[in-house]
């Protein structure tokens, strides 16, 4: 049975060159699922300056341009056997009205194009895709600028160091998840986890006269022990498991640049759990890699 029967797709339908639409089909086709397509059109202030029939003239022109645009796209991947359907509305609240999304269609993953916000903006407001992983429901796959549309290389980021995603089950469901999709998409599944030595973690193992370099030794072996443990529990090959030094952001990114990654499937916590880095590992990673991530 395919791992997924309904994608969300929502697009920013004035970016109509966006490589979500095609990554949307791609795996639709993959897995045979049903494709609904949502296009949610930001508040156009420049509206407001007319008069109110001109404007809402304006309105409806704008938004019926949109659909057709939409049926369009829709009508070429019908045509080539898939199942889509598509709404456009004007979203004056978005972050709002995705997740009003996600709760009416119910579906297995919602597919949407990394939006970049700029650092300054970021130090003062919370971006768009910040506020989606923290609150959506359903696993996220969040489509980079490079890629394959239909993956072909897919790379797990586990975190053995975090007792929370360790004891809730969250490593193993960023594996199955990884799991499924390479299998969908006749993909390469790589495992993967990034690690930096630093006095929060070694203030947890306990001192017991060891040496700073012992205490980086034995944990590095204790890491590595449970790293391979998940591995074996897979059965990921031994050349595609990747014990990486260094800080998580950086490593996975100068990863998946090297190794021409597609997708790395990541995990997050809710919007008021506070369980290490994995967490924010995943917001700032959208903005460091090309490539797609799938947050669970």
């Amino acid at each position: 049975m395919s791992q997924y029967q309904r994608l969300l797709l929502i697009l920013n339908p004035a970016q109509r060159h966006s490589p979500a639409l095609h990554h949307g089909a791609a795996l639709a086709a993959a897995s045979g699922a049903h494709l609904h397509i949502t296009a949610l059109i930001p508040s156009l202030e420049i509206l407001s300056l007319l008069e109110e029939e001109p404007r809402e003239e304006a309105r409806q022109n704008y938004l019926q341009d949109h659909r057709h645009w939409l049926e369009d796209e829709a009508d070429k991947m019908r045509r080539r056997g898939l199942r889509v359907t598509t709404e456009v509305e004007w979203a004056h609240k978005m972050g709002k009205q995705i997740l009003q999304h996600v709760t009416q269609i119910q579906p297995d993953l919602l597919i949407k194009q990394v939006q970049h916000e700029p650092l300054l903006k970021r130090a003062f407001f919370t971006p768009l895709d910040w506020q989606l992983l923290r609150n959506c429901p359903v696993p996220m796959y969040l489509v980079g600028a490079t890629g394959h549309a239909l993956p072909r290389k897919v790379v797990a980021a586990v975190d053995p160091s975090s007792a929370f995603a360790q004891n809730s089950g969250l490593n193993d469901r960023i594996i199955r998840e990884a799991m499924g999709l390479a299998l969908q998409c006749d993909a390469e599944l790589h495992l993967v986890h990034a690690y930096e030595v630093s006095s929060v973690y070694l203030g947890d193992v306990g001192g017991g006269g060891l040496s700073l370099s012992q205490l980086s030794k034995e944990f590095r072996r204790s890491l590595e022990k449970t790293f391979l443990e998940l591995a074996n529990l897979f059965g990921v090959p031994a050349e595609r498991r990747h014990f990486l030094l260094g800080h998580p952001v950086s490593a996975l990114s100068e990863f998946a640049l090297e190794h021409e990654v597609d997708v790395i499937v990541m995990g997050r916590f809710q919007h008021n759990d506070l369980h290490g880095l994995l967490g924010s590992t995943t917001e700032h990673i959208l903005y460091q890699v090309s490539c797609s991530v799938l947050a669970v």
